[in-house]
């Protein structure tokens, strides 16, 4: 219960100064945010012109962590978005190993974009950058696919749908064996603008994961988890928009007993000019 006061305080807090901190810093043409969702895809790609860096970490009890980088662009026109994603991870062990993971080159396609609904299928290759033998990658070339769905229920809501696969048909385990490993995702996120910059969120993503373990063989677990989180808005005359965000990951059903908390911190700013 203590931890739950702490954690309720703290996204409160990071409310406030938040609000403070837009209200001093507002440019004359105010931007919401229309970001990222943290363990969630949201269906909106770049605009034209517009470049978004997006940085995350996520540490869970125990010491494990995980940091990630993308960068995403759009491709002649919002349409098309071309994107990449770098990670490095740390796992406890015993042994302890620490290093890059796989490195994701993402390609996603904005199939609707209206006032109420937003759809952009992804296709990513994966490649084994990431060290098997360590447990830092699959080993192997691989595919994933991602449906996100984005949804405007009103001017204070708005909710966030996936559905994925990730595919590795030569998988290895850290003694070298190699199967064909599937992963499955489904996940939700709701979001309360709460103010044009300051938004609060709760996401459930659950995953279905696979791993070698002999020739051939492979062995399935599952995770469940719950994200609320908050994340606001720095925006400037430049055209650049910081939004940071905190939240706190709960383990419920098969990952129950599991915490952590997971950092965000996004760059969003113009590369080019654009024809008025």
């Amino acid at each position: 219960m203590m931890k739950q006061t702490v954690i309720l305080c703290l996204l409160l807090s990071l409310f406030v100064l938040g609000s403070r901190a837009v209200a001093q810093n507002t440019p004359s043409s105010p931007a919401t945010i229309s970001d990222n969702s943290f363990l969630i895809e949201e269906a909106y790609n770049q605009e034209t012109g517009v470049v978004q860096h997006i940085n995350t970490f996520m540490r869970s009890r125990g010491g494990d962590w995980q940091y990630t980088f993308t960068q995403e662009w759009p491709v002649q026109s919002m349409k098309h978005q071309f994107s990449y994603t770098l990670a490095a991870l740390n796992i406890t062990g015993p042994p302890s190993r620490r290093g890059f993971g796989d490195l994701l080159l993402n390609y996603r396609y904005q199939l609707v974009s209206n006032s109420r609904v937003a759809v952009a299928p992804r296709a990513s290759l994966i490649l084994p950058t990431g060290d098997s033998q360590e447990g830092l990658g699959f080993g192997g070339v691989g595919f994933q696919t991602n449906l996100p769905v984005s949804v405007t229920h009103s001017s204070k809501f708005v909710t966030h749908w996936n559905a994925g696969a990730t595919l590795i048909p030569r998988a290895k385990d850290a003694v070298g064996d190699k199967a064909f490993v599937k992963w499955f995702n489904l996940g939700q996120s709701t979001i309360w603008l709460a103010h044009p910059r300051v938004n609060f969120l709760v996401e459930t993503v659950w995953n279905r994961f696979e791993s070698v373990v002999g020739p051939s063989q492979t062995a399935a677990t599952y995770s469940l988890l719950l994200n609320p989180g908050v994340r606001w808005a720095y925006n400037f005359k430049s055209g650049l928009q910081i939004v940071p965000g905190i939240s706190v990951p709960i383990g419920v059903g098969p990952s129950s007993g599991q915490r952590g908390i997971f950092l965000y911190l996004s760059f969003e700013h113009p590369f080019k000019k654009l024809d008025k």
